[in-house]
Protein backbone atom coordinates (compact mmCIF):
# COMPACT_ATOMS: atom_id res chain seq x y z
CA UNK A 1 0.00 0.00 0.00
CA UNK A 2 1.46 3.62 -0.68
CA UNK A 3 2.52 6.16 1.58
CA UNK A 4 -0.56 7.76 0.53
CA UNK A 5 -2.99 5.28 1.42
CA UNK A 6 -1.00 5.10 4.56
CA UNK A 7 -1.70 8.25 5.48
CA UNK A 8 -5.62 8.44 4.97
CA UNK A 9 -5.83 6.07 8.34
CA UNK A 10 -3.81 8.49 10.47
CA UNK A 11 -6.39 11.33 9.03
CA UNK A 12 -8.53 12.91 11.10
CA UNK A 13 -10.96 16.02 10.92
CA UNK A 14 -10.91 19.12 13.13
CA UNK A 15 -13.32 19.19 15.45
CA UNK A 16 -14.81 22.95 14.03
CA UNK A 17 -16.56 19.97 12.00
CA UNK A 18 -18.85 19.26 14.48
CA UNK A 19 -20.30 22.63 14.03
CA UNK A 20 -20.59 23.16 10.48
CA UNK A 21 -23.83 23.20 9.05
CA UNK A 22 -23.04 21.45 6.29
CA UNK A 23 -21.74 18.37 8.02
CA UNK A 24 -23.84 15.88 9.60
CA UNK A 25 -24.60 11.98 10.60
CA UNK A 26 -20.53 12.01 10.18
CA UNK A 27 -20.34 13.13 6.44
CA UNK A 28 -20.38 16.34 4.72
CA UNK A 29 -23.00 17.28 2.52
CA UNK A 30 -24.40 19.39 -0.15
CA UNK A 31 -27.62 21.46 0.63
CA UNK A 32 -29.27 19.68 -2.14
CA UNK A 33 -28.81 15.99 -1.87
CA UNK A 34 -27.64 14.36 -4.71
CA UNK A 35 -29.13 11.07 -6.16
CA UNK A 36 -27.41 7.96 -5.14
CA UNK A 37 -25.47 6.13 -8.22
CA UNK A 38 -26.10 2.77 -7.23
CA UNK A 39 -24.49 -0.09 -7.64
CA UNK A 40 -25.97 -1.03 -11.66
CA UNK A 41 -25.67 2.58 -12.91
CA UNK A 42 -21.51 2.56 -11.08
CA UNK A 43 -21.06 -0.55 -12.80
CA UNK A 44 -22.17 0.89 -16.24
CA UNK A 45 -20.29 4.08 -15.86
CA UNK A 46 -17.25 2.11 -15.25
CA UNK A 47 -17.87 -0.38 -17.72
CA UNK A 48 -17.85 2.31 -20.49
CA UNK A 49 -14.96 3.66 -19.43
CA UNK A 50 -12.98 0.89 -20.03
CA UNK A 51 -14.49 -0.63 -23.12
CA UNK A 52 -16.86 2.23 -25.27
CA UNK A 53 -14.37 5.29 -24.84
CA UNK A 54 -13.88 7.16 -28.08
CA UNK A 55 -10.70 7.53 -29.46
CA UNK A 56 -11.10 11.25 -29.73
CA UNK A 57 -11.23 11.63 -25.63
CA UNK A 58 -7.53 11.69 -26.15
CA UNK A 59 -5.80 13.95 -28.53
CA UNK A 60 -3.42 12.33 -31.68
CA UNK A 61 -0.71 14.49 -30.28
CA UNK A 62 0.65 15.89 -27.79
CA UNK A 63 -1.10 19.41 -27.10
CA UNK A 64 1.08 22.44 -27.21
CA UNK A 65 2.06 23.99 -24.29
CA UNK A 66 4.12 27.38 -23.70
CA UNK A 67 7.51 26.20 -21.95
CA UNK A 68 7.89 28.88 -18.68
CA UNK A 69 11.25 29.35 -16.85
CA UNK A 70 12.06 30.87 -13.82
CA UNK A 71 13.17 34.22 -14.99
CA UNK A 72 9.86 34.76 -16.72
CA UNK A 73 8.15 34.23 -13.89
CA UNK A 74 10.40 36.15 -11.81
CA UNK A 75 10.05 39.39 -14.48
CA UNK A 76 5.98 38.85 -14.63
CA UNK A 77 3.91 41.69 -13.30
CA UNK A 78 1.59 41.60 -10.65
CA UNK A 79 -2.18 39.98 -11.55
CA UNK A 80 -0.25 37.46 -14.27
CA UNK A 81 -1.67 34.45 -14.39
CA UNK A 82 -0.74 30.76 -16.04
CA UNK A 83 -2.63 27.92 -16.79
CA UNK A 84 -0.12 25.13 -15.75
CA UNK A 85 -3.11 22.15 -16.88
CA UNK A 86 -6.57 20.98 -15.58
CA UNK A 87 -7.25 22.87 -12.34
CA UNK A 88 -3.75 24.04 -12.10
CA UNK A 89 -3.16 27.93 -12.00
CA UNK A 90 -0.78 29.78 -10.61
CA UNK A 91 -1.36 33.69 -10.21
CA UNK A 92 0.38 36.60 -8.67
CA UNK A 93 -0.66 38.84 -6.20
CA UNK A 94 1.10 41.59 -4.41
CA UNK A 95 4.45 40.22 -4.93
CA UNK A 96 3.42 36.72 -3.94
CA UNK A 97 2.49 33.68 -5.80
CA UNK A 98 -0.48 31.54 -5.28
CA UNK A 99 -1.09 28.33 -6.73
CA UNK A 100 -4.58 26.40 -7.00
CA UNK A 101 -5.20 22.72 -6.75
CA UNK A 102 -1.54 21.94 -7.94
CA UNK A 103 -1.10 18.55 -9.64
CA UNK A 104 2.19 17.75 -11.21
CA UNK A 105 2.04 13.60 -11.65
CA UNK A 106 1.83 12.11 -14.49
CA UNK A 107 -1.44 10.36 -13.85
CA UNK A 108 -4.54 11.46 -11.66
CA UNK A 109 -4.55 8.41 -9.92
CA UNK A 110 -3.39 7.21 -6.09
CA UNK A 111 -1.09 4.84 -7.90
CA UNK A 112 1.32 6.03 -10.92
CA UNK A 113 1.36 3.28 -13.04
CA UNK A 114 -2.86 3.18 -13.57
CA UNK A 115 -5.30 5.53 -14.15
CA UNK A 116 -6.06 8.83 -16.20
CA UNK A 117 -2.67 10.11 -17.66
CA UNK A 118 -1.73 13.21 -18.30
CA UNK A 119 -1.74 14.85 -22.32
CA UNK A 120 1.01 17.47 -21.51
CA UNK A 121 3.64 18.24 -19.29
CA UNK A 122 3.42 21.14 -16.86
CA UNK A 123 4.85 24.25 -18.57
CA UNK A 124 6.74 24.33 -15.41
CA UNK A 125 8.88 21.68 -13.49
CA UNK A 126 7.56 21.13 -10.01
CA UNK A 127 11.09 21.91 -8.86
CA UNK A 128 11.28 25.25 -10.95
CA UNK A 129 8.77 27.30 -9.21
CA UNK A 130 8.82 30.23 -7.38
CA UNK A 131 8.67 30.29 -3.46
CA UNK A 132 4.57 29.93 -3.06
CA UNK A 133 2.76 32.74 -0.96
CA UNK A 134 0.51 30.04 -0.54
CA UNK A 135 -1.67 27.03 -2.21
CA UNK A 136 -5.27 27.21 -2.71
CA UNK A 137 -7.48 23.82 -2.47
CA UNK A 138 -10.61 23.38 -3.30
CA UNK A 139 -10.91 19.27 -2.18
CA UNK A 140 -9.08 15.84 -2.30
CA UNK A 141 -10.03 14.24 -5.17
CA UNK A 142 -6.26 12.76 -6.88
CA UNK A 143 -7.45 15.27 -10.01
CA UNK A 144 -7.28 18.23 -7.88
CA UNK A 145 -4.78 17.14 -4.47
CA UNK A 146 -1.39 15.39 -5.50
CA UNK A 147 0.08 13.72 -2.65
CA UNK A 148 3.76 13.98 -3.79
CA UNK A 149 3.13 17.55 -4.94
CA UNK A 150 1.75 18.61 -1.80
CA UNK A 151 4.51 17.10 -0.38
CA UNK A 152 7.14 19.18 -2.08
CA UNK A 153 5.85 22.05 -2.05
CA UNK A 154 5.40 22.25 1.89
CA UNK A 155 9.29 22.62 1.34
CA UNK A 156 8.70 26.13 0.12
CA UNK A 157 5.17 27.42 0.81
CA UNK A 158 4.03 29.93 3.10
CA UNK A 159 0.42 28.26 3.65
CA UNK A 160 -2.18 26.19 2.25
CA UNK A 161 -5.94 27.00 2.45
CA UNK A 162 -8.02 24.46 2.34
CA UNK A 163 -11.97 23.49 3.10
CA UNK A 164 -12.97 21.94 6.95
CA UNK A 165 -11.06 18.31 7.12
CA UNK A 166 -8.69 18.83 4.21
CA UNK A 167 -6.42 20.38 5.98
CA UNK A 168 -6.23 17.63 8.45
CA UNK A 169 -5.33 14.82 5.48
CA UNK A 170 -2.58 17.16 5.10
CA UNK A 171 -1.00 17.67 8.53
CA UNK A 172 -1.70 13.47 8.50
CA UNK A 173 0.81 13.55 5.33
CA UNK A 174 3.08 15.82 6.69
CA UNK A 175 2.52 19.37 6.53
CA UNK A 176 3.56 21.55 9.38
CA UNK A 177 0.15 22.42 10.91
CA UNK A 178 1.28 26.00 11.24
CA UNK A 179 1.15 26.09 7.56
CA UNK A 180 -2.64 24.71 6.97
CA UNK A 181 -5.61 26.81 7.22
CA UNK A 182 -8.47 25.41 7.03
CA UNK A 183 -12.22 26.83 6.45
CA UNK A 184 -16.12 26.13 6.16
CA UNK A 185 -18.16 28.03 3.89
CA UNK A 186 -18.31 31.98 4.20
CA UNK A 187 -15.33 31.90 6.40
CA UNK A 188 -11.94 32.91 4.91
CA UNK A 189 -8.78 35.11 5.74
CA UNK A 190 -6.60 37.91 4.67
CA UNK A 191 -3.25 37.91 3.74
CA UNK A 192 -0.86 40.45 2.49
CA UNK A 193 -3.93 42.63 1.86
CA UNK A 194 -5.67 40.13 -0.21
CA UNK A 195 -8.98 37.90 1.24
CA UNK A 196 -9.35 34.59 0.13
CA UNK A 197 -12.81 32.88 1.13
CA UNK A 198 -14.02 29.75 0.66
CA UNK A 199 -17.63 29.97 -1.16
CA UNK A 200 -20.12 26.64 -1.49
CA UNK A 201 -19.97 24.28 -4.58
CA UNK A 202 -21.71 21.35 -5.12
CA UNK A 203 -19.72 18.14 -5.16
CA UNK A 204 -18.52 15.53 -3.16
CA UNK A 205 -14.67 14.20 -1.86
CA UNK A 206 -13.10 10.94 -0.79
CA UNK A 207 -9.90 9.30 -2.08
CA UNK A 208 -10.46 5.69 -0.82
CA UNK A 209 -13.13 3.29 -0.23
CA UNK A 210 -14.44 4.49 3.33
CA UNK A 211 -14.00 8.22 3.65
CA UNK A 212 -16.77 9.17 0.95
CA UNK A 213 -17.82 12.85 2.01
CA UNK A 214 -14.91 12.87 5.17
CA UNK A 215 -13.53 16.01 3.84
CA UNK A 216 -15.49 19.36 2.73
CA UNK A 217 -15.69 21.08 -0.78
CA UNK A 218 -15.24 24.49 -2.00
CA UNK A 219 -15.13 27.07 -4.27
CA UNK A 220 -12.76 30.07 -3.35
CA UNK A 221 -13.82 34.04 -3.89
CA UNK A 222 -10.30 36.20 -4.11
CA UNK A 223 -10.55 39.94 -3.37
CA UNK A 224 -7.44 42.04 -4.11
CA UNK A 225 -8.63 45.21 -3.38
CA UNK A 226 -6.03 47.77 -2.36
CA UNK A 227 -7.01 51.49 -1.17
CA UNK A 228 -5.19 52.92 -3.91
CA UNK A 229 -5.65 51.16 -6.37
CA UNK A 230 -8.52 49.12 -9.18
CA UNK A 231 -9.82 46.21 -7.06
CA UNK A 232 -9.11 42.43 -8.52
CA UNK A 233 -12.51 40.38 -8.23
CA UNK A 234 -11.29 36.26 -8.79
CA UNK A 235 -13.63 33.11 -8.53
CA UNK A 236 -12.03 29.47 -9.03
CA UNK A 237 -14.84 27.21 -8.72
CA UNK A 238 -13.04 23.81 -7.83
CA UNK A 239 -15.26 21.04 -9.31
CA UNK A 240 -18.92 21.43 -8.97
CA UNK A 241 -22.36 21.09 -10.63
CA UNK A 242 -24.66 23.65 -11.07
CA UNK A 243 -26.52 24.90 -7.96
CA UNK A 244 -28.45 28.03 -6.63
CA UNK A 245 -25.33 29.29 -4.45
CA UNK A 246 -23.85 30.66 -7.60
CA UNK A 247 -26.25 33.40 -7.42
CA UNK A 248 -25.47 33.80 -3.66
CA UNK A 249 -22.05 33.64 -4.31
CA UNK A 250 -22.25 37.15 -7.29
CA UNK A 251 -24.59 38.67 -4.93
CA UNK A 252 -22.21 38.46 -2.01
CA UNK A 253 -18.93 39.38 -3.51
CA UNK A 254 -19.70 40.04 -7.50
CA UNK A 255 -19.06 41.14 -9.75
CA UNK A 256 -15.98 39.16 -10.73
CA UNK A 257 -13.77 40.11 -12.91
CA UNK A 258 -12.45 36.69 -14.11
CA UNK A 259 -14.36 33.23 -13.32
CA UNK A 260 -11.78 30.27 -13.41
CA UNK A 261 -14.81 27.82 -14.43
CA UNK A 262 -15.06 23.90 -14.50
CA UNK A 263 -15.65 23.47 -18.14
CA UNK A 264 -14.61 19.44 -18.58
CA UNK A 265 -15.23 15.77 -17.43
CA UNK A 266 -18.68 16.41 -17.44
CA UNK A 267 -21.29 13.61 -18.56
CA UNK A 268 -25.09 13.13 -18.04
CA UNK A 269 -24.52 10.28 -15.71
CA UNK A 270 -22.83 12.70 -13.05
CA UNK A 271 -24.71 15.81 -14.01
CA UNK A 272 -24.98 16.69 -9.82
CA UNK A 273 -21.26 17.25 -9.79
CA UNK A 274 -20.00 18.76 -12.89
CA UNK A 275 -21.28 21.09 -15.07
CA UNK A 276 -22.28 21.28 -18.46
CA UNK A 277 -20.54 23.74 -20.89
CA UNK A 278 -24.12 25.44 -21.16
CA UNK A 279 -24.26 25.34 -17.02
CA UNK A 280 -20.72 26.74 -17.01
CA UNK A 281 -22.37 29.71 -18.67
CA UNK A 282 -25.19 30.58 -17.08
CA UNK A 283 -23.34 30.16 -13.74
CA UNK A 284 -20.64 32.69 -14.70
CA UNK A 285 -23.69 34.96 -15.24
CA UNK A 286 -24.87 33.92 -12.06
CA UNK A 287 -22.00 34.93 -10.24
CA UNK A 288 -22.15 38.40 -12.88
CA UNK A 289 -18.76 37.27 -14.14
CA UNK A 290 -16.73 39.91 -17.15
CA UNK A 291 -14.55 37.36 -18.39
CA UNK A 292 -15.35 33.63 -18.12
CA UNK A 293 -11.28 31.40 -18.59
CA UNK A 294 -12.69 27.82 -18.48
CA UNK A 295 -10.68 25.20 -16.82
CA UNK A 296 -10.65 21.61 -15.68
CA UNK A 297 -9.79 20.22 -19.18
CA UNK A 298 -6.79 19.99 -21.57
CA UNK A 299 -4.78 18.00 -19.31
CA UNK A 300 -6.68 14.78 -18.23
CA UNK A 301 -9.41 11.75 -19.70
CA UNK A 302 -11.63 11.84 -17.24
CA UNK A 303 -14.99 11.47 -19.54
CA UNK A 304 -16.45 9.95 -22.67
CA UNK A 305 -16.52 13.75 -24.63
CA UNK A 306 -14.17 14.24 -27.31
CA UNK A 307 -10.74 16.58 -25.44
CA UNK A 308 -11.51 19.01 -27.25
CA UNK A 309 -15.69 19.65 -27.09
CA UNK A 310 -15.43 21.36 -23.54
CA UNK A 311 -13.25 24.22 -25.64
CA UNK A 312 -16.01 24.40 -28.57
CA UNK A 313 -18.66 24.34 -26.75
CA UNK A 314 -18.24 27.08 -24.19
CA UNK A 315 -16.75 29.20 -27.07
CA UNK A 316 -19.42 28.65 -29.38
CA UNK A 317 -22.00 29.49 -26.07
CA UNK A 318 -20.08 32.41 -25.18
CA UNK A 319 -20.05 33.75 -28.58
CA UNK A 320 -23.95 33.08 -28.69
CA UNK A 321 -24.21 35.48 -25.30
CA UNK A 322 -21.77 38.04 -25.61
CA UNK A 323 -19.84 36.82 -22.91
CA UNK A 324 -16.00 37.07 -22.63
CA UNK A 325 -13.96 34.56 -23.12
CA UNK A 326 -10.07 33.73 -23.13
CA UNK A 327 -9.06 30.35 -23.21
CA UNK A 328 -5.12 30.28 -23.03
CA UNK A 329 -2.69 27.63 -23.58
CA UNK A 330 -1.17 26.13 -20.73
CA UNK A 331 1.89 27.96 -19.74
CA UNK A 332 0.37 31.19 -21.76
CA UNK A 333 -0.07 34.64 -19.79
CA UNK A 334 -3.18 36.34 -19.07
CA UNK A 335 -3.10 39.85 -17.49
CA UNK A 336 -5.95 39.29 -14.72
CA UNK A 337 -6.07 43.49 -15.13
CA UNK A 338 -7.33 43.23 -18.91
CA UNK A 339 -7.63 40.45 -19.87
CA UNK A 340 -7.96 39.58 -23.78
CA UNK A 341 -9.78 37.09 -25.96
CA UNK A 342 -6.98 33.70 -27.02
CA UNK A 343 -6.66 31.60 -30.08
CA UNK A 344 -8.48 28.69 -30.70
CA UNK A 345 -5.25 26.27 -29.89
CA UNK A 346 -7.09 22.80 -29.50
CA UNK A 347 -7.20 23.03 -33.56
CA UNK A 348 -3.89 22.92 -33.82
CA UNK A 349 -4.12 18.68 -33.54
CA UNK A 350 -7.43 18.95 -36.24
CA UNK A 351 -10.95 18.96 -35.12
CA UNK A 352 -12.36 15.46 -34.12
CA UNK A 353 -15.68 14.53 -35.94
CA UNK A 354 -17.70 14.34 -32.44
CA UNK A 355 -16.69 17.94 -31.18
CA UNK A 356 -17.68 19.30 -34.23
CA UNK A 357 -20.53 17.78 -34.36
CA UNK A 358 -21.23 19.29 -31.01
CA UNK A 359 -20.14 22.46 -31.98
CA UNK A 360 -22.23 23.16 -34.83
CA UNK A 361 -24.90 21.91 -32.57
CA UNK A 362 -24.39 24.74 -30.03
CA UNK A 363 -24.14 27.14 -32.73
CA UNK A 364 -27.90 26.64 -34.05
Amino acid sequence: MSACLLSLAKTRLSPDRAASPQFADGRFRNPDPRPATGLRKLLRIIADALWNKPADAVPAAVPPVLALTPQQLAQAPDRSLFRLGHSTVLIKLRGGWWITDPVFAERASPVQWLGPKRFHAPPIALADLPPLRGVILSHDHFDHLDYATVLALAKTADVFLTPLGVGDRLIGWGVAPAKVRQFDWWQGTQIDGVRFIATPAQHFSGRGLFDGDATLWASWTILDEPDDGPSLRLFFSGDTGYFDGFRQIGHRYGPFDVTLMETGAYNENWPHVHMQPEQTVRAHRDLRGRWLLPIHNGTFDLAMHAWTEPFERVSALAAGQGVALTTPRMGERVDLNDPQPTAPWWRELGFPESAHAAHLANER
